[in-house]
């Protein structure tokens, strides 16, 4: 299986991208063809073979990441799988990109591979790195109803299936919002606690869109993808869910306008999941008004 690798970047981490890129060429096996695009901002220099494409304005995350995708052929089908990694990551073993190549390859049904993200100064796994509600042992690997964003593996036909990120989203909940579509369309999703990418321990809100961004695209992801009845028994439990975590007045007043933009702007084209989906995500452990 020919895999490829998507890596955007703002152009400020030179030296951890340079990490980066070094630990994609040392997998094991057929060579990872990489593609880094620069999200509105130059490319650092990177080793020879490295394609770059860089953006005359940033797109976002998911906009960035579509980018990539298509830099491998229409949904990227010019290869069999696509790795996502953050420009300040680094991959911890050589054999991550076989492990990837051995997992696809023997359940057909398996469509996304969240990793496992640790720091590498000590190890350890945040809880919200662990895609699912049960976060309390991040080495049990399980089947997953989502997956992090800078730390995956895709199977390229999810693309051709479901289409790619939603642009719009710029940042927050677009991996929720693709993979809610691929369990719908019957792809699976793992977390593997052996597929590892280091990654300096940070906290979501250090990004100054945060709040907004959160509940906004929360609001777009029930409006797109929920049956109806669900939209707001989801909205109302992250709302109550956001009250008890007791966030800042601005922080709280950010959170607000990003949940009103939500019900008043475009949140693009509506197709709730099936209901057997829903079952199925409650059968795998995370209902999805939770």
């Amino acid at each position: 299986m020919k895999v490829g690798a998507v890596v955007i970047t703002m152009g400020n981490r030179p030296d951890e991208l340079r990490a980066l890129l070094d630990s994609v060429a040392k997998q094991d096996g057929d060579p990872v063809e990489v593609v880094v695009v620069g999200n509105g901002s130059p490319v650092p220099d990177v080793p020879e073979g490295v394609r770059t494409m860089e953006l005359p304005e940033n797109l976002g995350i998911p906009g960035g990441r579509n980018v990539g995708i298509e830099a491998f052929g229409p949904g990227g089908r010019d290869v069999d799988i696509l790795l996502f990694l953050d420009d300040d990551g680094l991959l911890a073993r050589h054999d991550t990109a076989e492990l990837c190549r051995e997992a696809f390859a023997a359940d057909p049904e398996l469509g996304i591979i969240s990793f496992r993200i640790a720091d590498p100064e000590t190890g350890e796994t945040q809880r919200r790195h662990v895609p699912r509600l049960r976060a309390s042992d991040p080495m049990r690997s399980s089947r997953v109803t989502t997956f992090l964003g800078g730390a995956n593996a895709v199977r390229t036909r999810v693309f051709a299936d479901v289409g790619g990120l939603p642009d719009a989203f710029f940042y927050a909940h677009e991996e929720t919002d693709l993979a809610w579509r691929a369990l719908d369309a019957g792809w699976m999703i793992d977390y593997r606690s052996d597929m590892v990418l280091y990654h300096p321990t940070t906290a979501p809100s250090r990004h100054a869109v945060y709040h907004r961004m959160v509940a906004r695209n929360r609001v777009w992801l029930a409006r797109r993808n929920l049956p109806a009845p669900l939209v707001p028994v989801y909205l109302g439990v992250w709302l109550l869910l956001t009250l008890l975590r007791r966030p800042s007045r601005p922080a709280l007043r950010a959170w607000f306008g990003g949940f009103r933009e939500g019900w008043s702007t475009p949140c693009g084209p509506r197709r709730p999941m099936r209901w057997r989906t829903v079952w199925r995500l409650t059968r795998l452990g995370r209902p999805p008004v939770i």
